[in-house]
């Protein structure tokens, strides 16, 4: 809602007031208003990422995407006619409406894409979305533009124009088959299997990925999904979960919403005239599809674990870059343009690798009966994250000043040496693999933990020597 002045929503909103009760709102109240009609999109999201593992399970993954779309037009609905029947509360509730369609969506497509994809090209398709995302906020930025929807008498049509991109889905995607995982491990249906293979493959032998699936299914407990609860106490997947966890919590609490929140004043005091600020900011929009496609085109090159301890420390970088810079800009004057610099560098970093890899690892880490839960836990975190920076934001920067972001810088150093330490590369490679690499990681530090466990017992018997201990590993087996 911040590609347009949001003054206009505000005086919708008192003048909606003034009508009805023949007096306005307050400042305060005023505010507190728009701020929940901007924070309530969040909590729409959370409540969409915590329904998916049902939707997904009841309708499959396409038949998800297709279904929720009613959502969206139920939403452009209510805020396209809002001002025409006078009504802030339709506003604020197609707001949410989006919201929980954007949880459900934001979880299912990289699920759906990560399912259908061959193990050569799920890098790829994974971050497709995030290019998608990014030339969505391109064109929002443009349509937002004055001279174009970002009139006073157009912010109703701005904001139902999501209906537009959701209809030529609604148009294409009932063709386009169920995910085969979903159809065989889930559904036991061999023949909607092949069929959905035969279409995603055309030419390609389609028996070894059969067989990968069957192995797959053979060595789940129970094709029935599990629930959140039991993911959270199954030991066999806890470094998988740990990941999932840190990797949508470092997303959000990387300052990347900080930055969008804090780019135009970056901007005016880099000198930039007022006017042709919203120019600069669609700008970065551009660089946000740039950055996408670079990781995109990479990811199979270079590898998940690359992009996003590349991304991530490339934003901590710059995240201290700001800081230094905002900090001696009243001394030194091209300081300011060193920090335009650093939120292009935060934006750039972001888009390559962070904005869409957790999606894509999310789908990678776990096996079929555990993913929908896993999307659970990562996208309820991500957006419980989003939410709280854009609350604690405003406050942590009256606190700290321009040290605000050395916060972010922190969290992001700390997610780059978590991934470079924990998560194994997993290009190229089929889901059962990426679960005995898992295993072996697992097995190597119980094993670690057994040496230890002796040799303090041992110690406790007077045995202090190491030519006592009869217990051998093969260290090979462990995962970087």
């Amino acid at each position: 809602m911040d590609f347009f002045s949001h003054s206009y929503i505000k005086d919708f909103y008192n003048q909606t007031v003034v009508s009805r009760n023949g007096t306005g709102l307050s400042a305060e109240t005023l505010t507190l208003m728009y701020s929940l009609t901007v924070s309530v999109f969040a909590i729409g999201g959370l409540l969409g990422s915590l329904i998916v593992g049902v939707l997904v399970s009841r309708f499959g993954r396409k038949g998800t995407v297709v279904n929720t779309t009613v959502l969206v037009f139920l939403a452009g609905s209510l805020m396209g006619f809002s001002r025409m029947c006078g009504s802030p509360e339709m506003v604020i509730i197609g707001r949410f409406i989006t919201g929980i369609h954007s949880g459900i969506s934001l979880s299912v497509v990289p699920m759906y894409l990560g399912e259908i994809a061959p193990k050569n090209l799920r890098g790829f398709l994974g971050l497709v979305p995030s290019i998608f995302i990014g030339t969505g906020v391109f064109t929002a930025q443009i349509l937002g533009l004055h001279e174009l929807l970002g009139k006073e008498e157009y912010w109703p049509l701005f904001l139902s124009v999501v209906v537009v991109p959701t209809f030529i889905q609604l148009m294409l995607l009932p063709w386009f088959p169920e995910s085969p995982r979903y159809l065989l491990i889930e559904k036991n249906n061999v023949h909607a299997t092949i069929t959905a293979l035969k279409w995603y493959r055309a030419k390609c032998d389609i028996q070894a990925e059969i067989e990968e699936m069957q192995e797959e299914q053979r060595s789940l407990s129970s094709v029935e999904t599990l629930s959140v609860w039991k993911l959270l106490l199954d030991d066999s997947v806890r470094w998988q979960v740990l990941s999932v966890v840190v990797i949508n919590i470092g997303m959000q609490l990387s300052g990347i919403d900080a930055i969008w929140f804090y780019t135009n004043d970056i901007f005016e005091n880099a000198g930039i005239p007022a006017p042709e600020i919203q120019y600069t900011t669609a700008g970065t929009g551009v660089i946000e599809i740039i950055a996408g496609l670079v990781g995109c085109f990479t990811i199979e090159k270079l590898g998940r674990r690359h992009l996003m301890v590349g991304g991530f420390t490339m934003m901590g970088v710059c995240s201290s870059g700001i800081t230094l810079a905002l900090i001696l800009q009243t001394q030194i004057s091209f300081m300011r343009y060193i920090s335009v610099c650093c939120v292009v560098g935060i934006i750039a970093g972001f888009c390559i690798g962070p904005a869409g890899v957790p999606f894509l690892i999310t789908a990678e880490l776990f096996k079929q009966s555990h993913r929908p839960a896993a999307y659970i836990i990562g996208g309820s975190l991500n957006w419980l994250s989003n939410f709280t920076v854009g609350f604690v934001f405003p406050f942590l920067q009256m606190s700290a000043g321009s040290y605000c972001y050395l916060v972010f810088a922190a969290v992001c150093f700390a997610v780059a040496v978590y991934v470079y330490v924990v998560i194994p590369e997993t290009k190229n490679k089929t889901f059962m693999e990426i679960s005995r690499m898992f295993s072996r990681k697992e097995a190597v530090l119980e094993i670690q933990g057994l040496i230890h466990d002796q040799l303090k017992l041992q110690k406790m018997n007077g045995y202090g020597g190491l030519e006592h201990t009869s217990l051998e590993f093969d260290s090979s087996s462990s995962v970087p």
